[in-house]
């Protein structure tokens, strides 16, 4: 029962503080999202398969032109690449799915309700991690059957996916950002435009150092780029580095890039949401 139940109750929603009505009425909203997939199979099939194409489009297709850094199993190299560029992608989901319901006109439903006004947005960020996790599970089981393997141990290995989860989170805010910001869906549609290059700039394919100097540094200081090297080495899998200061302490940035993001952008989505019907 959230706060939009108890709504005419004083008793109970005196019972409980503003915390306990935020966490439920943030529960709700993910609930909602997730039987919107329940109810939408198409969506959902397009959502968690189009990871699974991408892997086997650049694995088997693109696969045989890539080399690895030290000369090993290119698909050692190109998987954690690959996660790293599918948790980035998802901003886009997040911002289509946003400006969907504000020209639905279900966030002004919402934000009609007696519940908490935070709840709209963390709901939704919420339900976005969850899809991630799906997304994140298919892909690593598709690699595994391609013959992607890790040479660390399991607590490595489980470090390196909340690496690529973090990326997707501080991204999530991003991508609600962009989506109360953008007038239409088709509109939304157009961010491919800024996705693409931001994830093909890079180190998820190939080396920074194969590509001319000012791009490579371009590349190096991409925080998807820090991502996929420390999901590389968390992994034991073949790592890319030219010694350079942003690749040596991939480790490090792969947590300070997504705490930066989420600091910037999860203000700017919170205060977007509160100024809509202003």
């Amino acid at each position: 029962m959230s706060a939009v139940d108890t709504a005419g109750l004083p008793g109970a929603a005196a019972t409980h503080g503003r915390a306990y009505w935020a966490v439920a009425d943030c529960w709700n909203v993910v609930r909602r999202g997730l039987t919107y997939y329940q109810r939408q199979p198409v969506l959902i099939a397009w959502q968690l398969g189009f990871p699974i194409i991408s892997v086997l489009l650049y694995g088997y297709v693109f696969g045989g032109a890539m080399k690895s850094p030290d000369g090993g199993s290119v698909r050692d190299f190109l998987m954690p690449g690959m996660f790293a560029m599918t948790m980035a992608f998802g901003f886009m989901n997040t911002a289509i799915a946003v400006v969907t319901d504000v020209a639905k006109g279900v966030v002004d439903r919402f934000r009609s309700m007696p519940m908490a006004p935070s709840a709209v947005v963390t709901g939704r960020g919420v339900n976005d991690l969850i899809v991630a996790c799906a997304e994140l599970a298919i892909l690593a089981a598709t690699a595994f059957a391609m013959g992607w393997r890790t040479d660390s141990g399991l607590a490595a290995s489980l470090g390196a996916f909340g690496l690529l989860l973090l990326l997707r989170f501080c991204l999530i805010w991003v991508g609600i950002l962009l989506g109360l910001l953008v007038p239409s869906q088709e509109a939304a549609g157009g961010l491919y435009a800024v996705a693409f290059p931001l994830t093909m700039i890079s180190s998820v394919f190939v080396p920074p150092s194969t590509m001319p100097d000012w791009l490579g540094a371009v590349a190096e200081w991409n925080p998807i780029s820090s991502t996929a090297t420390a999901a590389r080495e968390l992994f034991g899998n073949p790592v890319a580095s030219d010694g350079s200061w942003i690749q040596e302490n991939a480790l490090l940035m792969a947590v300070v890039w997504p705490l930066v993001i989420t600091a910037v952008f999860a203000p700017l989505a919170v205060r977007r949401f509160q100024r809509l019907s202003r």
